[in-house]
């Protein structure tokens, strides 16, 4: 059986899981789930996150707001995020924050506005950042290196030479089942050029999941395909990835 799965970045608080979610989640951690980290796309998402990873010694959270939402927040939106941040000890990272070009760029401006934002939010209270982008790479890539903040560019879809960059820049780089499709020739090629201590697993679950089970519902037990595939790569065992990822996470989020 797969030991020290970690997955990085999950929404389980997703509908998706509503008919059996505490099931789940319980039979994962008797099957190899070590640690898993709730990610956030709004305020109300990131209330429900908290109370989830509260439930579980090995959940935790993150809290922030997707670009999807970014046009809607109100006023004040950040100290709202910043007290739930201060006060919550599970929440070991903001995100998940970025840009997302890909219907269209109607809100840019409050895009840009929000993630900046909240990248001055993780600069204030020392903490890494979860980066969503998404055929947005110029902006993103300009908005890192002004601010320098610690973090991971979640569920990779740049080029080897984006990831060099974000590299240089001191972040992480995760993956998601994406490195199993046939057509991942080009997340390979970003996989190559990733040290191994800047790698990171992932699910996005409920959605990105790996072959065999593409277009179903994700879980973390579904990661060690994720590792067989990025092990291909690397020249390493699956267990070994797993391992080396497990490691690398706990960094990261500052776990054990």
């Amino acid at each position: 059986m797969p030991e020290n799965i970690f997955d990085t970045h999950s929404h389980y608080a997703d509908s998706a899981f509503d008919g059996d979610r505490d099931e789940l989640i319980a039979d994962m951690f008797e099957n190899g789930l070590r640690y898993a980290v709730l990610v956030s796309t709004n305020l109300e998402d990131t209330a429900q996150n908290c109370e989830l990873a509260a439930k579980y010694d090995r959940l935790y959270a993150a809290a922030g707001i997707h670009p999807e939402f970014a046009a809607q927040m109100p006023a004040g939106y950040i100290s709202t995020l910043r007290e739930r941040i201060v006060s919550d000890k599970k929440i070991r990272a903001i995100g998940e924050i970025g840009l997302d070009y890909h219907y269209g760029t109607d809100d840019k401006a409050e895009q840009v506005r929000v993630f900046t934002e909240q990248v001055v939010l993780a600069k204030e209270l020392d903490m890494p950042i979860i980066v969503h982008s998404r055929d947005a790479c110029e902006d993103t890539m300009s908005i890192l290196r002004e601010y320098h903040p610690k973090g991971v560019m979640h569920c990779f879809s740049y080029s080897a030479e984006t990831a060099k960059e974000v590299i240089k820049l001191g972040m992480y780089i995760g993956f998601t089942g994406v490195l199993t499709f046939k057509n991942a020739k080009k997340a390979h090629r970003a996989l190559e050029v990733i040290p191994n201590d800047r790698l990171l697993l992932e699910t996005d679950c409920p959605y990105m999941a790996p072959e065999p089970f593409r277009s179903k519902r994700s879980n973390s037990l579904m990661i060690p395909y994720t590792a067989e595939a990025a092990g291909r790569t690397k020249g390493m065992t699956a267990q070994e990835i797993l391992d080396l990822t497990c490691a690398n996470a706990m960094k990261f989020y500052g776990i054990g």
